[in-house]
Formats: structure tokens, C-alpha cells, sequence
């Protein structure tokens, strides 16, 4: 993506988004009359833990966000309280698909598309359901391990690894370990492709 697109207020809107996930958890476990003790009990996440990520001293992440938005009943959305990307007139709403969430971060009719996509814990790993599609994808896992199965190729990537590849070609992405995995999509029609390259073993 080209750098003289990218909002230079973006980073500064993201920080205030995840600062204020403390204070609305709080507000929200107030409002339904739950105490720290039993939100434990009911998530599996230490009564510390939940205590410093409300007070803002431990910042919100993925596997703490979706035992919490599961507990309470609510979106992730709702959670975070994302605001609208783009133009502040239309707000992207995320796409529940085969147990996965993609949240857009673009709006390029036509052209190429990006997504945060979000794969959550399960306990143990899904079995593998390779699929095809026009286009093709670039991906690089910010948390979790993913599974990625493209072709005869069985691999693993943890955090920090980015793969790219022709969606022509059966493929999977899934948990490696059964555990929650975030990562960044981006997505082009036939022809379109990411400018980088990065090697995926």
C-alpha cells in the first residue's frame, strides 16, 4: 500500500481506540451487575488480569477480547468500539464466515481489498478444508500461529511471518495449536498482487 494514502492521524486514532477498551469493559461489567470473581470464573481469565486490563494497565488482545465478548453476549465490535474507516459516512461492518471474522479496513471497489481477520480459539485445531476462489492473497499473522495448507504444503507461521499466493490453489487458514490467531489480509482479483514477497517456511 502506498505510505502517501495512509491517514497520519491513523496510529494516534488506533491508540485512543484500544485506551479506551478498559474504561467500557468496566462500565459494561458495572452495568450488568457482575463482580470480577465471577467474569473470572465465567471467561477463564485471572481476576488480576481482568482488573489491570479495565484500569488500562494491560492492553487488550485477542484472546481476551473474545472470552469477554462471548460472557457478555455483545460483538467484538461492541467491545472495542472501532470507529468508522474511511469516510466517516459509511461504517464497514465486519463479515462472520466459516467461524472466522474479517473486519474490512478498506473500501476499493474493484480494486485490491484489505482485512484484519480474526480466527478464534477452539480448543483444538479445525480440520483442514482446502478451498478455491478467483484472485489472489497476502497474509502476515500478528498473533497466534497460523496453520496455512496451500497445495501439498502443510505449514506453520507465527507472529511476524507473511505468505502470498494464487487462491487458484487449494488452500486453509486455520489455528496451528487451537488458539486464537489475528492477522492482516490483503486481497486482489486475478492479477493484482501485493508487492513484497516473503518466503513462508
Amino acid at each position: 500500500m502506498d505510505d502517501d494514502r495512509r491517514d497520519p492521524d491513523h496510529s494516534d486514532d488506533l491508540e485512543g481506540v484500544l485506551d479506551a477498551v478498559g474504561p467500557r469493559l468496566r462500565a459494561l461489567r458495572r452495568q450488568r451487575r457482575i463482580t470480577l470473581a465471577e467474569l473470572a470464573a465465567t471467561t477463564g481469565i485471572s481476576e488480576s488480569t481482568l482488573s489491570r486490563l479495565e484500569g488500562g494497565r494491560r492492553r487488550a488482545n485477542l484472546e481476551l477480547l473474545l472470552p469477554l465478548a462471548r460472557a457478555y453476549g455483545v460483538p467484538l465490535d461492541d467491545l472495542v468500539g472501532a470507529p468508522p474507516t474511511g469516510d466517516p459516512r459509511v461504517h464497514l461492518k465486519p463479515l462472520h464466515r466459516h467461524g472466522m471474522t474479517f473486519i474490512p479496513l478498506s473500501r476499493r471497489p474493484g480494486g485490491m481489498q484489505a482485512f484484519k481477520m480474526l480466527i478464534p480459539g477452539r480448543g483444538t485445531p479445525a480440520e483442514a478444508t482446502p478451498q478455491t476462489h478467483e484472485g489472489f492473497e497476502w497474509l502476515y499473522v500478528l498473533n497466534g500461529r497460523l496453520r496455512l495448507v496451500l497445495g501439498d504444503q502443510d505449514l506453520v507461521l507465527p507472529p511476524g511471518e507473511a505468505a502470498e499466493f494464487d487462491t487458484a490453489l487449494p488452500h486453509f487458514l486455520g489455528s496451528a495449536d487451537g488458539r486464537a490467531v489475528e492477522l492482516l489480509i490483503l486481497f486482489g482479483r486475478q492479477g493484482e498482487r501485493a508487492h513484497i514477497r516473503a518466503r513462508t517456511t
